[in-house]
């Protein structure tokens, strides 16, 4: 069913119990068999639920916006990191199909996208037949492949607040390898400075907890200190390993992932501080 408004949407879905398809590139490789199997309701062509706003609230994203329209879009530089996740989501075709309602919604602990949007402060907005709700990311995904979505809910943008999208942000991915591959550690931070001095924080970790982390205590280390080349040594790895309770899986163990997670913060920590791009 490929309905090509909202309410038709919303009224297929609570009629058929179907789940919700948009670009489909998570959707059918964890299908079993040759093809979906019952009613889907596939939203991509539905009027308003694909394309980035900016407003005095700050940024609306729709559900169906694809990574690679992320990529060209116009965004403040505390989205670059969301930029840059995009363009390691899979390879090209992944990026112009995949969208980033899906990702959310897949819930998967190394979705790319979920790091930068925690850091981001990004609300969740759901529709469904008796009307609109939001709710904050981080309380959206509730779990590895678990969402707080009811039936008959449909996922329509992510909101990224006018507060959150100051200062410069880093997206660092690392993996078996540099290209299509699912991640061992991953990070987002967005950094404030004022007068060479940090005055807001946002880090979050995933692929290395049962779903993507903000780091609080870590952030609140480095509350105060100059935003230059020490900066960087301000991030504890006993904080970190604290803060995510690593993952052991097949692809790393929890000590690894540890490592990774704190070298990574480190450098993302150092880019943005060195480019100056946080004011």
């Amino acid at each position: 069913m490929r309905p090509e408004t909202l309410d038709d949407a919303l009224a297929l879905l609570a009629q058929s119990g179907g789940r919700v398809a948009a670009g489909c590139t998570d959707l059918f490789p964890a299908t079993a068999a040759r093809a979906l199997q019952g009613p889907v309701v596939d939203i991509s062509r539905v009027a308003g639920l694909r394309g980035i706003a900016r407003g005095d609230d700050g940024v609306r994203i729709g559900a169906a916006t694809t990574w690679s329209d992320i990529v060209k879009a116009d965004l403040p530089p505390a989205c670059d990191m969301l930029k840059q996740a995009a363009r390691e989501v899979g390879a090209a075709q992944i990026q112009n199909a995949g969208t980033l309602g899906g990702n959310i919604c897949n819930a998967s602990p190394a979705a790319d996208g979920v790091p930068c949007l925690l850091a981001l402060e990004a609300e969740v907005e759901l529709a469904s037949a008796t009307g609109l709700r939001r709710m904050p990311l981080e309380s959206f995904i509730t779990g590895p492949r678990r969402t707080a979505l009811k039936q008959g809910e449909v996922v329509t943008a992510i909101h990224l607040p006018h507060p959150a999208l100051a200062g410069g942000s880093r997206f660092l991915k690392l993996g078996a390898r540099r290209y299509l591959v699912i991640s061992i550690a991953m990070v987002a931070v967005r950094l404030e400075v004022t007068d060479s001095t940090v005055s807001r924080v946002a880090m979050a970790v995933g692929s290395c907890s049962a779903v993507a982390l903000r780091l609080p205590a870590v952030e609140a280390a480095l509350i105060g200190r100059k935003a230059d080349h020490t900066l960087a040594d301000c991030v504890d790895a006993d904080a970190v390993a604290d803060a995510l309770s690593p993952l052991d899986d097949i692809r790393a163990d929890a000590a690894y992932r540890t490592g990774a997670a704190t070298e990574l913060l480190r450098r993302a920590v150092a880019d943005i501080a060195s480019e100056g791009r946080a004011g």
